[in-house]
């Protein structure tokens, strides 16, 4: 069986989703292309530890790139080749820069917002006022918005946690919308026989009619039918999110903001604003989905910096 046969076999049996599996497979393509081409079964720790130095000291890459090759390899060769005594040390480590999150005001979150409408705004409305990202919002699905309790559930999110956030009340009526017409495009494609929506790890097989139901359909649906990459099976995906970077881009461009902002700023805008509103840094880390506060308390580092923090001797 061949190496790539292997490594799909193994990697979808643990689970793992299409981007990681893309990503891994990448990072083991580029590891076999380093040492030109080599059987991995001809080699071990010291040839991961030459390539991670590679990484560092030549394409100088950044610390969560090289652990994310790390992790490929340290995969491939212990899930897919059975190797596990594998022990990799002594690699030279990408340097880890200090860098605080890039955070809107309240007035820019607002301008940029102003120049964003539909689909594009309410996602934005989720980032920024439920603290979800990107990603996390065009994968919620119909079953995951409760109304009632004015909550959002998100399923596997980073690190395959779920979470609840809250569900803002200005978000409400665009999401009923976006469901009633998520459901319209769902019974459409059942009068065409199409009933398949991807289920996340081996929720296919526990829930084989799913995608019949409405529960399970994506809140940001596309409005085209695709083919899924791993079971080639015709069925409805939740919409690119190329699509919502563009049109965030955009209205930071027009809202005259310059700033290295991206969709992500609006998740730390929302733990930044929490924050300056004084809620509890424990009751921001759930809402975020932090599985260590130390990393929430980075948002603290915002707040003390400039005029927030201290006062200007000249002021």
């Amino acid at each position: 069986m061949r190496l790539q046969e292997q490594f799909l076999i193994a990697i979808r049996s643990s689970n793992y989703s299409l981007s990681t599996e893309r990503s891994y497979w990448s990072w083991i393509r580029q590891f076999l292309s380093y040492h030109k081409m080599r059987h991995p079964e001809e080699m071990g720790g010291a040839e991961i530890s030459q390539f991670l130095s590679h990484l560092a000291m030549n394409r100088n890459v950044a610390v969560n790139t090289q652990q994310q090759a790390l992790s490929a390899l340290v995969f491939l060769f212990r899930e897919v080749l059975g190797h596990d005594n594998l022990v990799v040390d002594h690699w030279k480590n990408a340097k880890r820069p200090k860098k605080l999150p890039v955070v809107f005001s309240t007035l820019e979150a607002k301008k940029v917002m102003s120049h964003l409408t539909g689909t594009p705004y309410l996602v934005v409305l989720l980032m920024y006022g439920a603290g979800l990202r990107l990603k996390e919002a065009l994968r919620l699905r119909v079953k995951d918005v409760d109304f009632g309790r004015s909550e959002i559930t998100v399923r596997e999110g980073k690190g395959s946690k779920d979470r609840v956030t809250l569900l803002p009340d200005k978000a409400v009526g665009a999401l009923q919308e976006h469901i009633e017409h998520s459901s319209f495009l769902h019974n459409k494609a059942l009068e065409q026989g199409v009933c398949f929506v991807h289920m996340p790890g081996a929720l296919a097989k526990k829930y084989p009619n799913a995608g019949k139901e409405l529960a399970w359909q994506y809140v940001f649906a596309s409005g085209q039918l695709s083919r899924d990459p791993r079971s080639g099976k015709i069925g409805r995906h939740h919409i690119n999110e190329r699509g919502i970077q563009r049109s965030v881009k955009a209205a930071i461009k027009k809202a005259g903001i310059h700033k290295h902002a991206s969709c992500h700023t609006f998740r730390h805008s929302f733990a930044t604003h929490l924050l300056e509103s004084s809620y509890d840094i424990r009751t921001v880390q759930e809402l975020l989905g932090h599985a260590n506060v130390n990393t929430t308390m980075i948002y603290t580092h915002v707040l003390n910096r400039g005029g927030r923090g201290v006062k200007s001797p000249v002021d």
